[in-house]
């Protein structure tokens, strides 16, 4: 009988992942094919089998692909560490964009276009800002010998909103000159992601690292006590599990900026469909992030073409009524 229920529980897991993953394909597929040149299926199925027309295969190849696969890869990351943070506070509002993470990976990386270095060195310093925001939040929620949940939300809330002041001002003295490329970035913009397989080999590095631990995590999920009654190792593995969302989250920072709301909106959503297995959450929401920003990112590119917008505009017209509707719905 057990094994029957688990074969049943496998198979119902399964139906709405390759459901997922369809629609990943999909949102690639629209991607490559809508921009200012539009190319239809018949004609990007020829330049993916190495066929078609000469300028078919620069844009879907050199310029299209590329994006599109950053774009996944990085909504990817936002998901998955906001379905981590989401299990480590067992809190819906948790994301690494609320927590300040990414406001202090925004502020090292426009400290370094300030100084003039290159792109390198300002991914660099966004990866730097990233992790040394999850050290001060940790430092400061950690206090006299313990942390709880809530004393960590409101320490990252509370140092998210340090992390604006210091954008301000850092926006406030640049060059004027400086100051589009800056505003993009912090905006949110795959349009200078350069290569996609850091983010992509980041998320399926970390997918592998957290599938195994599903079960443990189900049970931290339901308190940190419980947990530890049933023989769990709490602490060390909530200082992995921050450790692991903070690194993700300052990959996808490096390579697409600041993008709010994907971390939130994903997780939450899937854990109210699929329930709150995290055997089936991460994988769902790595492939869920990754497809809403792809297809957020295809609209920024084609909304009001040929200008582009930033990405992270189109994800927050998205999450922030999404974010006022989870609060609503936690003061029930």
């Amino acid at each position: 009988m057990s094994g029957a229920r688990a074969s049943e529980r496998l198979s119902s897991a399964r139906g709405p992942l390759v459901g997922l993953a369809l629609a990943a394909l999909l949102s690639q597929g629209l991607a490559l094919s809508l921009g200012s040149v539009a190319i239809g299926p018949g004609e990007l199925v020829q330049v993916l089998t190495g066929g078609g027309e000469a300028l078919h295969r620069t844009l879907v190849l050199e310029l299209r692909l590329p994006r599109a696969l950053a774009a996944f890869g990085t909504g990817a990351l936002l998901a998955m560490a906001g379905a981590l943070m989401q299990i480590l506070l067992r809190n819906p509002l948790a994301d690494p964009y609320v927590l300040g993470l990414s406001g202090g990976a925004s502020v090292a990386a426009l400290a370094a276009m300030l100084a003039g270095l290159g792109a390198a060195l300002v991914g660099g310093a966004a990866f730097a800002g990233a992790l040394a925001s999850t050290l001060i939040v940790f430092g400061l929620a950690h206090g006299g010998g313990s942390w709880t949940p809530t004393r960590l939300l409101l320490t990252g809330v509370v140092m998210a909103s340090g992390w604006g002041a210091l954008i301000s001002f850092l926006l406030a003295v640049s060059p004027v000159e400086r100051l589009p490329g800056m505003l993009y970035w912090l905006m949110g913009d795959l349009a200078y992601a350069g290569s996609p397989w850091p983010v992509l080999v980041t998320a399926a590095a970390a997918l592998a690292v957290v599938l195994p631990l599903g079960r443990t995590l189900n049970v931290l999920a339901r308190g940190g006590l419980q947990a530890a009654a049933l023989g769990v190792a709490v602490r060390p593995l909530e200082w992995a599990l921050y450790l692991l969302a903070s690194l993700v989250t300052a990959v996808a920072v490096t390579t697409a900026g600041s993008v709010g709301f994907v971390g939130l909106m994903v997780p939450h959503m899937l854990r109210l469909r699929l329930g709150n297995d995290q055997r089936r959450i991460l994988p769902a929401s790595l492939l869920a992030g990754g497809t809403l920003l792809t297809l957020a990112d295809t609209l920024a590119r084609t909304l009001i073409a040929p200008q582009q917008l930033p990405v992270g505009v189109i994800t927050a017209l998205i999450g922030v009524p999404t974010f006022l509707f989870l609060l609503q719905r936690s003061r029930r």
